[in-house]
């Protein structure tokens, strides 16, 4: 599939139209950002190994009957994805304190959550983002509150998929940022990416870091988390198409 030309470019991404109205490649750069891309580096070979991560936990998703944008992976940094209206917010999962919520609330141990907690950021870089809640949401217009249910109830059946997932693959799930859109339907479905880029992701035995967080605190090689990454989703390849949750 061919693009047709440019649409955004991101700080880790560029989409580009297709010759179908209603799909869109994604191609994925050696890119590193942090701190709303305040800190950025080139890193050669990372936009291979988030499409190939990327493509892989989605086609996971969709076996579950998750409603994603992932079409197919159509060469090593690009895969087809349906085009949607994105909705301006970021869906923040956490299955254990990490990152801002450990500094928000001066935690100085993590703590595994008994029921996920679901966060809610503006998405707009000219504001870094802020956290907002529900009221918020309604009164910036940014979708009604059944959308808001369905946004949360698909939140948090993709943190149960991927916190299982993620198991067969000795690792835990600390906390992801999902985002969704409207497809040409109306229907909200999953979009974006999902990655070490997007998630923190601790080995089970070691809790070593295998996530961006490498980069964002300088403590260790983020390409070859990465790689281990996607070394242990082709590990377990064939054993967890099997698993049902």
């Amino acid at each position: 599939m061919e693009n047709t030309g440019l649409l955004y470019e991101g700080k880790a991404k560029k989409i580009y139209q297709t010759s179908l109205e209603n799909q869109v490649l994604v191609e994925y750069l050696d890119q590193l950002t942090a701190l709303n891309g305040k800190q950025k580096d080139q890193c050669q070979g990372k936009g291979e190994l988030t499409n190939a991560i990327t493509s892989a936990l989605f086609t996971q998703l969709a076996d579950q009957n998750i409603p994603t944008h992932f079409i197919e992976k159509t060469s090593k940094t690009e895969q087809l994805v349906e085009k949607l209206d994105m909705i301006p917010l970021e869906v923040v999962i956490r299955n254990v304190s990490a990152g801002s919520f450990m500094t928000r609330f001066q935690l100085t141990e993590p703590i595994s959550f008994q029921t996920p907690i679901v966060e809610y950021y503006y998405k707009n870089d000219r504001l870094d983002d802020p956290f907002i809640n529900d009221d918020h949401i309604f009164h910036l217009k940014l979708v009604t509150k059944d959308q808001l249910a369905t946004i949360r109830q698909l939140a948090l059946r993709i943190n149960q998929v991927l916190v299982s997932y993620f198991a067969t693959l000795d690792l835990d799930l600390i906390d992801f940022k999902l985002e969704f859109g409207f497809d040409t339907s109306g229907n909200i479905i999953l979009g974006d990416e999902i990655s070490p880029d997007t998630c923190r992701l601790h080995d089970v035995k070691t809790s070593a870091s295998l996530d961006k967080d490498l980069y964002r605190k300088q403590t260790g090689d983020v390409l070859k988390a990465y790689q281990e990454v996607y070394a242990r989703i082709n590990q377990t390849k064939e054993l967890v198409h099997h698993v049902s949750y």
